[in-house]
């Protein structure tokens, strides 16, 4: 078997990790629901949306009863969170450097 030959059979056998946005995925949990109340199961719900069930529960755990734009806030507001607990670690460093420096351990 060839390099390239080998290389397009991988390609063929993983599938793509995809990223969902949050309105994606409240979509697609309420796409989930309606199906679970039809009678279907969880496993074939979540082959139809093309997720896994680890997801689906992971997704659910995360966003359960949400409105879409709640979630966006959601993530607005993490992205801000993880931008100030930079900020604040700066800061712890910036005045270790300065106490070491005050004491002339430089």
């Amino acid at each position: 078997m060839s390099e390239e030959s080998g290389r397009k059979k991988h390609r063929i056998m993983t599938k793509k990790r995809r990223r969902h946005t949050p309105e994606q995925i409240i979509r697609k949990l309420a796409e989930g629901h309606k199906e679970l109340a039809a009678g279907k199961e969880l496993d074939e719900v979540c082959r139809h949306l093309e997720i896994a069930e680890s997801t689906w529960h992971r997704w659910l755990a995360q966003y359960g009863g949400m409105k879409a734009n709640d979630a966006k806030r959601l993530k607005e507001l993490e992205g801000e969170n993880a931008r100030l607990k930079k900020l604040v670690a700066n800061q712890a460093l910036d005045i270790d450097m300065l106490r070491e420096v005050a004491k002339g351990e430089f």
